[in-house]
This record gives structure tokens, C-alpha cells and sequence, in this order.
């Protein structure tokens, strides 16, 4: 079940990073192409095969790992803005883009940084999940480290929230605001994220569902706008004589 869903997941995101190469050539919106690019290499690496080949590449320490949390942190990162801007959310730009966002960044990427240096990383492992079975020391590092590496998305999301909650309960489009609720899912899910420590290993499938759902959510969210302003486009009136 979890492979099926990894899978789906990785089809839909390069499905979604493709269509959008046209308008990348254009140069418009190119945004929307680096959200959905980032987060198709982020979970190609999060598949335990690609990550294995990928990691061997790059010395069998896990570096693979590290390079997935910044990738997620850059997907974000593109998400929030263009979510923020798209719904006029002054307010959560600031929190992303402005000194607080740029601060917050800054620390979790060097605390990220500080505890991967620290961690017993050698031999590549999905998860790094026999890099936490080393030993009481690896264990309470890969802990701190996990933590870190969900708390920027957490924050994007924390800061986008209301303005989707406030959109799905306004009078736009039915369309839009459904593309806001399944954005606000995504965002809710990437925050549950904070809690995975305190999942009974018996529940060890959760942590997959959230994650994937969430992506799921935030492709599905983003196809909707793109579907709706194509739709209103459609609907405008050709002025006479420019056909």
C-alpha cells in the first residue's frame, strides 16, 4: 500500500512538473514548475530504491537525506509564496519571505546542519532508519534531526492556514475554494507532521499517509487554481475584430 502510494505520488508530481515546461520556456509562472520539480525530486528520494542508487552516488552517508530536507524546505518555500500571493495573503508572505521567515530558515537549516555533522551516518538507509537502531546516541540525533527538518514546513504552513481557511468559507468560485481546502489539508497534515515522534511504532504506516496526502493535497490544490483561471479565461469574451 505505502509503495503504491509513493508512487502515485512521484507519477502526479512529474506529471504536474511537465506540464509546466511550456510556460517555464515562456517564462511565466515558472514558479509552479520549481514547486512541482522540487517536489517530485523530493519524493523520488524518499522511495527507497531511488534514495539507495542515489545515496551510493553521493558516498553511502546518507548525504541523500540531507539534500531531501533542503529540497523540501525549497518546495515549500515556493509553495507558500505562490499560495500567499494567489489568495492575497499579505500577511503570510511576510511570514515567509520577510526577516521572521529569512530567521527561521536560518536556524533550522543550521541546526539541521549541526545534528546531521553529529549523527553516525554511515550506510545508506531509507529514513535513515538503521541509523537510528545504531545506538542510544544515534537515536536521540536522528530524533532531533527529523524534528528539525519538519519545522520550516511546518511554519510555511502555520503562516498560510488562515487565509486558506478564510477561503474556503468565502464566496469565490466553488473551485477555488475547494482548491483551498485541499491546500489547507496539505498544510494541516505537514503540521501533524511535529507529532510523528509520539506515533506507537504499531501505527508506523501513518507517518507515510500524512506526508504523501499532504503532497497529494498541495498538487491537487494548485492543478484546481490552474484549471479555474484556464476556465475564466475561457468564459472572458472575445472583443470584435480581434479574431
Amino acid at each position: 500500500m505505502i509503495e503504491i502510494l509513493q508512487w502515485t505520488t512521484l507519477v502526479a508530481c512529474a506529471a504536474a512538473a511537465l506540464s509546466r515546461i511550456p510556460n517555464l520556456v515562456r517564462k511565466k509562472n515558472r514558479s509552479l514548475f520549481y514547486i512541482f520539480a522540487f517536489l517530485t525530486v523530493a519524493t523520488l528520494l524518499s522511495i527507497k530504491g531511488p534514495y539507495l542508487a542515489i545515496d551510493d552516488l553521493l558516498g553511502n552517508t546518507n548525504v541523500a537525506n540531507l539534500l531531501l530536507r533542503f529540497i523540501i524546505f525549497g518546495a515549500i518555500y515556493f509553495l507558500g509564496i505562490r499560495i500567499a500571493k494567489g489568495f492575497g495573503d499579505a500577511r503570510g508572505v511576510r511570514l515567509i519571505r520577510g526577516r521572521a521567515g529569512t530567521i527561521v530558515l536560518g536556524l533550522i537549516s543550521a541546526a539541521l546542519l549541526v545534528l546531521f555533522a553529529l549523527i553516525d551516518t554511515e550506510g545508506s538507509s531509507a529514513g535513515m532508519m538503521d541509523v537510528y537502531a545504531k545506538d542510544e546516541r544515534n537515536r536521540l540525533l536522528v530524533e532531533y534531526y527529523g524534528a528539525a527538518g519538519r519545522a520550516y514546513p511546518a511554519y510555511v504552513c502555520l503562516a498560510i492556514l488562515p487565509a486558506m481557511v478564510r477561503a474556503v468559507g468565502s464566496t469565490l468560485p466553488a473551485m477555488i475554494r475547494i482548491s483551498a481546502l485541499l491546500l489547507a489539508i496539505g498544510g494541516i497534515d505537514v503540521m501533524l507532521s511535529l507529532l510523528f515522534p509520539l506515533i506507537p511504532p504499531s501505527w508506523g504506516y501513518l507517518p507515510f499517509i500524512i506526508n504523501y496526502t499532504a503532497i497529494l493535497c498541495f498538487v491537487s490544490g494548485l492543478a484546481l487554481i490552474w484549471l479555474a483561471k484556464a476556465r475564466a479565461h475561457r468564459k472572458v469574451p472575445t472583443p470584435s475584430g480581434t479574431q
